[in-house]
């Protein structure tokens, strides 16, 4: 199907390295594929007369935040041999993400994922990813360890680590990058999506291990108590603080986003925004959490931003295409903290 040549799986990967004075500011590792979205708003799928088609995928929409806010970004991922998986590496590009280590899979097609949209809160997600994904059948001779260990920040999800062979490529790209201790700027994204996992308990065993490694974790309360076994965000923030990560971010809903380190602790209201589609809001969060983290932010204003990047993105049909500049984020972000200040 298609003219790409599959990836052998068997087969040695060379690299196109970087020039030498090139450094991805991010590389993402993780989901990539087709959103088919609905047009028409509150009614069920079998009611919907078009669709729109959008690049889709959690760490692929982290990786076009952060590159519209204007970073240097790559995805590692996997893209079958069709149409849908050219238009996916096509995406990428046209929207400033380096897609060298986006693999071609010739067993599994491109994922397609369709949602439903019923403002202001439910919006169902359907998955076409069975019996796997090509971005699931990453193998550790598919990371470039030396891009991974020189990335100024690594952002990896938890769904990575539901499958083999990428959980043991997750792993492998983690002890590159820590070589010398844990690396700063090491992310993971608590998003735990149960129909990708046999069971909670499998989940949370996965997650434990890969808080060895990181310096950094977000999630909303129910990804934490997955993590940790907490959903109360202090408790949960501390229970991460104590495995080792340097900060802790727990995203709460209506209640803000808390941030926590070791020696600080912050909370951040949300915006109020007209909400259309809130599933691109933790990618847009994610993008500006990593510009924030990648400028030196305070935390209170790394945390406002991203709040500001998500509530955009909230107020739009689509995820990737609707991720914001750095402009429409400042102007949100300052907007809201005039109005904190004025209250």
């Amino acid at each position: 199907m298609g003219d790409e040549p599959a990836h052998d799986q068997g087969a040695t990967v060379s690299f196109e390295r970087p020039s030498s004075t090139e450094r991805f500011d991010v590389i993402a590792i993780g989901r990539a594929g087709v959103d088919v979205y609905p047009l028409q708003i509150g009614i069920g799928l079998e009611d919907v007369e078009s669709f729109g088609k959008f690049l889709g995928g959690s760490a692929a929409n982290v990786a076009v935040a952060a590159a519209r806010l204007g970073n240097t970004a790559a995805l590692i991922s996997g893209a079958g041999n069709d149409p849908f998986g050219r238009y996916v590496r096509a995406e990428l590009a046209r929207l400033g993400v380096d897609n060298r280590y986006v693999r071609t899979h010739g067993d599994f097609p491109t994922p397609v994922t369709f949602c439903e949209i019923f403002p202001p809160d439910d919006f169902p997600l359907y998955f076409y990813r069975k019996p796997s994904a090509p971005d699931l059948q990453i193998t550790a001779d598919d990371i470039d360890t030396d891009a991974v260990r020189d990335a100024r920040l690594y952002w990896s999800t938890v769904t990575g680590l539901s499958e083999e062979p990428s959980r043991n490529a997750h792993f492998a790209a983690w002890e590159a990058r820590n070589a010398h201790g844990r690396a700063p700027l090491t992310v993971l994204d608590l998003d735990y999506r149960p129909m990708f996992w046999e069971t909670p308990t499998a989940a949370s065993e996965q997650v434990r291990k890969a808080l060895q490694y990181v310096s950094v974790a977000v999630g909303n309360r129910e990804e934490c108590e997955i993590a940790v076994g907490e959903t109360n965000p202090h408790k949960a923030a501390d229970a991460l603080l104590d495995l080792g990560v340097e900060l802790a971010i727990v995203k709460q809903g209506p209640r803000g986003v808390l941030g926590k380190t070791r020696h600080s602790s912050v909370t951040v209201p949300p915006n109020a925004v007209d909400v259309v589609n809130g599933l691109g809001a933790g990618d847009a969060f994610g993008g500006s959490l990593i510009h924030g983290l990648l400028h030196g932010w305070s935390l209170e204003k790394t945390l406002r931003y991203a709040n500001a990047a998500g509530a955009i993105v909230a107020s739009r049909l689509e995820c990737s295409t609707a991720m914001p500049t750095a402009a429409e984020v400042a102007a949100l972000a300052e907007q809201t903290a005039v109005e904190a200040v004025n209250v």
